[in-house]
């Protein structure tokens, strides 16, 4: 059995309750970049998110899956403790199913919401303004909680 995490040591657990949350990637310069994002917290544990596939989040998680989670308020203003997670896109034939259930958790997640959303998208697809979307799984990294951009690209090499 594991022992419960510490504060220095935070898991997807200081997600549960929220919103949103803040996921920061990181540039090929190493520059971090936040954004709030709709979430589902799911059991492994691992968080999932919907974007489009050309959006800049999911083009920094292609180049490199390191990233961190934090809770936040609707415009991304952090209110705890960040926790080091990698990512990786479900966009593939062999994801279809993984995918889907995302797509479940955050239309469970978000209800009358996540339908509207998805409703607006459809609409635009159907007008030829509508972008291909992907789901992201972020699951916690192994350690350390907080990672600096500097140390992934060391780790990463290694």
């Amino acid at each position: 059995m594991t022992p419960p995490p510490s504060d220095a040591d935070p898991g997807f657990e200081v997600l549960a309750g929220e919103r949103y949350l803040s996921l920061t990637t990181y540039r090929r310069s190493g520059e971090a970049v936040a954004t709030p994002v709709w979430f589902a917290l799911l059991d492994g544990p691992r968080v999932v998110v919907h974007t489009e596939a050309a959006s800049g989040k999911a083009r920094r998680l292609r180049a490199k899956p390191a990233c961190t989670v934090a809770p936040c308020d609707v415009r991304g203003r952090v209110h705890g403790p960040e926790v080091a997670a990698r990512a990786r896109l479900l966009d593939g034939e062999q994801d279809a199913e993984p995918a889907a259930s995302a797509r479940r958790a955050l239309a469970r997640t978000y209800g009358w919401q996540w339908r509207a959303f998805q409703a607006f998208g459809a609409v635009r697809r159907r007008l030829g303004r509508g972008h291909d979307t992907v789901e992201l799984e972020v699951r916690p990294a192994a350690s350390p909680s907080v990672l600096d951009p500097a140390d992934l690209d060391e780790r990463e090499r290694s």
